[in-house]
């Protein structure tokens, strides 16, 4: 198993119920994880204890695409998450585990997230960077209060 792990903190201007469904709905979750210049497929998204995620990458220049997927280790609505995932390419192996935790505060929802068990072949900075990315995704998500 790797060394390799990234943690990341934000202070999001929004409740964590808002935050949790960015995470556990398929159609959210494919317009805010792929960084930049990817676009996202959810095959499979079985949240529950035990349940499986599944979906891919696709790199929107070249058209190559990575898949990945995983199990739900630990769910608490609104709270927590915590899950693994596992590349289909066997250059990148290995189980990574991702933990979020979310907490109200007076701003908003501070969201904090670990991910350990990254493949060798991905250097840690290039992990964080994506995750950088896709957190300010989430945000312009999940910010705007937009009235029915």
């Amino acid at each position: 198993m790797s060394n390799n792990a990234v943690s990341l903190h934000r202070v999001l201007k929004t409740s964590p119920e808002k935050v949790y469904r960015a995470f556990t709905e398929a159609a959210a979750i494919a317009s805010w994880l792929p960084p930049y210049g990817f676009v996202c497929t959810v095959q499979e998204m079985n949240v529950s204890v035990g349940g499986t995620h599944k979906m891919s990458f696709q790199n929107f220049t070249t058209g190559n695409s990575h898949s990945f997927g995983g199990t739900y280790l630990e769910l608490k609505p609104n709270e927590f998450l915590k899950y693994t995932d596992q590349f289909d390419d066997s250059n990148l192996p290995g189980e990574m585990t991702t933990s979020v935790s979310l907490r109200k505060t007076i701003a908003g929802t501070e969201i904090k997230i670990t991910q350990e068990g990254i493949p060798a072949a991905i250097p840690a900075e290039m992990c964080y960077l994506g995750w950088q990315e896709s957190l300010e995704k989430l945000a312009k998500l999940v910010e705007p209060e937009i009235p029915v």
